[in-house]
């Protein structure tokens, strides 16, 4: 199988190196060890089972080292909107380090890296975690794994963008740091709590931001000193090797309460999930708001009416489209409390990120999430309960985008794979109105607007990703979520690289673009000694 992606000027031709059948024929799994290569931990990702089907066909992968020739191209690319003026980068691994500091599967990052040079992708994203690089004390930082992958991407000539996680993964398991741990057993308060009393360990309440919790420090000045470090740490990459940078807004990264962090069952529809406003802080603030505006009884806990995490907006009272509670008096203290209170989390985050890489020739980054599921509702339910106060009678992405002006950052949207005809019809989702919606908000402020996938190979994804780049508000870059077994298995791979290849081709529309993958796919053969050549072109 020979898979090209087409440059805008040149096509770069490969000479053989034999890599990718022997470096990408492992596991994303913990270390490197060997005798755990072929394992089949659930936690681990794994390439064994399509380098067994290769074997069986006596197939081998060969990845080429690169020299450049000029080729005269069939199609031209003089468009506008094309990939010079869309960057492009592809998210590593989440647990790329390891909580002792070590990179994971580095051969398969390494051979993964000259992959995506090759393709012509301008480069990778870096979770940092605060659980791996702050974890045995306060003030102790190791980030010889992180400095290493760094070292990595440099010597491939690619570029650096890094996400700052102050928050815990479920999968792969990154908890927070040890001592935050440790204080949680004795403090929950530090953490978020629902309405049954249940608390979300994975990131910090945005109520304790100012209040030394953390063993004499506020939570701010804490990630002050996490920043700070990184920048000195890194100063020999940064502005050459580094040039972007994602605060950790919150869960996942995203500025939003963990109004959903009980995942629903796969054959269900997304319900509304649930407020977060029952820790002790939270409670007070809530208390004295209500007291200030002169009804201390709207301040004694959220809306009692409110479904609960798995139901529809019709469940229960608040959220019905008409008469429900969210549109009385109390609902609109409650819902702009809520929201304001994200606002000033996000505004306090993104203004230290700032503060401390404003003299430095990166730009700052945050993520907003795509509370897509009944935005065709009037109430906007998971909307709401995530914190936006964005209803069908009032916008509530203005707040935001104002915010992210004032600190001179640029704003990341996820699901930009995401089409409305591939939405549950019961749902009432609209991913591509919310989008709009929140890109015109952007717009308004002159924000600038970077991409991301939610869920990689989706029916229409690259099609839909394509439309959302290269359209009359073109993005600022593009981050592709992310490397891993799927990413480079068969089934994917060549639809990503003919992706890619489109992008340079602003004539091609979504049909040309299906027949090309098409083609990708018939383009496979086999012989005794064939070898599977990835070329660049």
């Amino acid at each position: 199988m020979e898979v090209s992606v087409i440059g805008s000027s040149s096509q770069a031709k490969i000479c053989k190196t034999e890599l990718a059948y022997r470096d990408l024929r492992f596991c994303f799994g913990k270390n490197n060890d060997k005798s755990k290569i072929l394992s089949r931990k659930p936690n681990s990702v794994c390439f064994e089972s399509q380098t067994a089907r290769f074997r069986k066909a006596r197939l081998r992968f060969t990845l080429e080292a690169v020299h450049s020739e000029a080729v005269l191209e069939s199609k031209s690319s003089t468009g506008s909107n094309s990939l010079d003026k869309v960057r492009l980068f592809v998210g590593l691994p989440l647990d790329t380090v390891s909580d002792c500091n070590t990179v994971n599967h580095a051969r398969a990052i390494a051979a993964g890296l000259k992959a995506l040079k090759l393709l012509g992708v301008e480069g990778v994203e870096l979770p940092v975690w605060w659980g791996v690089v702050e974890n045995e004390a306060m003030g102790k930082y190791d980030w010889s794994g992180y400095l290493a992958v760094a070292e990595m991407v440099q010597k491939a000539d690619l570029k650096l963008h890094v996400s700052l996680c102050f928050h815990a993964s479920r999968q792969p398991k990154i908890p927070l740091p040890k001592w935050v741990m440790q204080i949680g057993e004795s403090q929950s308060s530090i953490f978020f709590r629902d309405r049954s009393g249940q608390h979300y360990r994975e990131s910090l309440s945005l109520a304790v931001d100012d209040l030394a919790v953390l063993n004499g420090k506020s939570p701010i000045q804490v990630y002050h000193d996490f920043c700070a470090s990184f920048k000195s740490a890194f100063s020999p990459f940064i502005g050459s090797t580094i040039m972007g940078i994602s605060m950790g807004l919150g869960p996942d990264g995203e500025l939003r309460y963990p109004s959903h962090h009980k995942p629903a069952k796969s054959d269900k529809i997304t319900g509304i999930g649930e407020f977060q406003c029952y820790d002790l802080n939270m409670l007070n603030l809530l208390k004295q708001h209500a007291e200030a505006n002169g009804n201390p009884l709207w301040g004694l806990g959220g809306p009692h009416d409110a479904p609960t995490y798995h139901q529809s907006p019709n469940s229960n009272n608040f959220f019905r489209d008409h008469g429900g509670s969210w549109e009385s008096p109390y609902g609109d203290f409650f819902l702009s409390w809520y929201s304001n209170e994200l606002i000033s989390h996000g505004n306090r985050l993104l203004s230290l990120a700032s503060s401390i890489f404003g003299d430095t020739a990166v730009n700052v980054y945050g993520k907003v999430p795509l509370m897509y599921s009944w935005y065709k509702t009037r109430a906007h339910p998971c909307e709401l309960t995530a914190g936006f106060y964005n209803t069908a009678s009032r916008d509530g992405y203005e707040a935001v985008a104002q915010m992210f002006a004032r600190n001179s950052c640029k704003i990341i949207l996820p699901g930009m794979d995401l089409s409305d005809a591939h939405q549950p019809h019961e749902s009432l989702s609209s991913p591509e109105l919310l989008l709009a919606q929140i890109r015109t908000a952007c717009g308004k402020h002159k924000i600038q607007v970077s991409g991301q996938n939610l869920a990689s190979g989706a029916p229409g994804s690259f099609q839909q990703i394509r439309k959302n780049m290269l359209g009359e508000n073109v993005l600022d870059l593009f981050t592709y979520q992310r490397m891993g077994a799927h990413f480079f298995s068969p089934e994917h791979f060549p639809s990503f690289t003919e992706f890619v290849r489109s992008l340079s081709q602003p004539e091609l529309h979504s049909d040309d673009l299906l027949a090309e993958e098409e083609e990708a796919t018939e383009s496979v053969h086999t012989s005794s000694d064939a070898n599977i050549q990835m070329q660049a072109a």
